[in-house]
This record gives structure tokens, sequence and C-alpha cells, in this order.
């Protein structure tokens, strides 16, 4: 059972970056190497489609199932109460759920190239975000990138009652869907911001 747990000792949890990182660059070589160059546009165009779903499936999953549907928008509201412990996705859940519902269907309506590319690109989005959000929690650092994300995070953490915020590398799904409710423009405690330090820092947020 300890495979399925949602708080990880430190070894699991840098192993997940390990997996993905590992598996990320294994299928950039596999594909660079071993791709027949006759398709490397559509390989190349089918990795930035992987990429760009993983920013939909990111905001989707936030909003609609950590924070919409049970038992997992209990088991995120751990996070939410104990940011900085080692909560996340176990890794064998996440493999599985992209081997399943991201290159099994890519194989079964395309082909091998075509599968790998897309699920390269949707590996790179979710180690991308499992970085982000782990530097959103645990990193201090005055890259100006990660600073806009900590607070845009922070916002989202602050928001109890009516969450927003739900994007974690990117804000354009927030901006779209109108789940921003204004606190990026202003810092306030009439807005909804909690007095005190935030899971993220106390800065104001800023437009990223």
């Amino acid at each position: 059972m300890r495979l399925f747990t949602l708080e990880h000792g430190k070894s699991a949890y840098r192993a997940d970056f390990a997996l993905y990182g590992t598996a990320s660059g294994a299928l950039a070589a596999f594909l660079m190497i071993a791709g027949p160059r006759e398709q490397r546009s559509e390989i190349v165009a089918f990795t930035l489609m992987g990429l760009a779903s993983w920013t939909v499936i990111e905001y989707g999953l936030h909003r609609f199932v950590l924070h919409g549907l049970q038992p997992f928008s209990t088991w995120h509201a751990e996070h939410h109460r104990r940011p900085t412990a080692l909560i996340c996705a176990p890794t064998i859940l996440s493999a599985t759920l992209i081997a399943t519902l991201v290159f099994l269907p890519a194989l079964v309506l395309g082909d091998l190239w075509r599968a790998c590319a897309l699920t390269f690109g949707v590996l790179t989005g979710y180690l991308a975000y499992a970085i982000t959000h782990h530097a959103t929690h645990h990193w201090r650092t005055d890259n100006a990138w990660i600073k806009r994300r900590k607070r845009w995070h922070a916002v989202h953490h602050g928001r109890i009652r009516q969450p927003g915020h739900f994007g974690v590398t990117s804000a354009f799904w927030d901006h779209v869907f109108g789940s921003i409710h204004g606190q990026h423009r202003r810092w306030t405690v009439d807005k909804g911001v909690p007095r005190g330090r935030t899971p993220a820092g106390d800065s104001p947020p800023m437009d990223p």
C-alpha cells in the first residue's frame, strides 16, 4: 500500500522527479536517434501538441478533480493545510494514467512515433509542473519567473471558500475561464487574501 501513499518520504519524493526526468530524456533520445527522418516535422508537431495539452490537463485536474471531485478534493485539502509537506500523486498512479490515457490511445489512433512524441510532450509538461510546484513551496530564489509563479500560487492557497488561480506553470487557462477573481492585481484582506504569511510567500501577486 506504500506505493499508493499521498505523503512521501524524501527518497520517494525525489524519485518521482528522477523517474520523469529519465523518462523524458530517454524518449527524447529515442525520437532523435531512431525516429524516421521523413516524420521529423510530425514528431516535433506532436511533441508541441503534447506539451500544450499538458497545460489544459494541469488546469482541468486542479480545478475540477482536486477541487471538485471526492475523494481527491479531500486528499488535496491536506496539501492546502500543510503546503510544505511532501504530498503529491503517487508515481505509479501518474505513470499509469499517462500510459493509459495518452500513450495507448495515441498508439492505437496513430503510430509508435506519434505516440512517443505526444507522450514526450505530456511528460515534459508534467515534469515542468512538478518542478514549478515544488519551487513555489520550497525554493527561495531571485528568478523573476519563479517569483511570479510563487505569488500567483500563493493567492490560490489563500482562497479557501472560492479558490481560483488553478494554473501552476501557466496562468493562461485561468484568464480564459475567468478563474482569477482579480486578486492578482491587489493584495488586500478585503479581496479575500487572509492576514499573515501565505504558503508561497507574502509578497503582492504579480501578473504572470
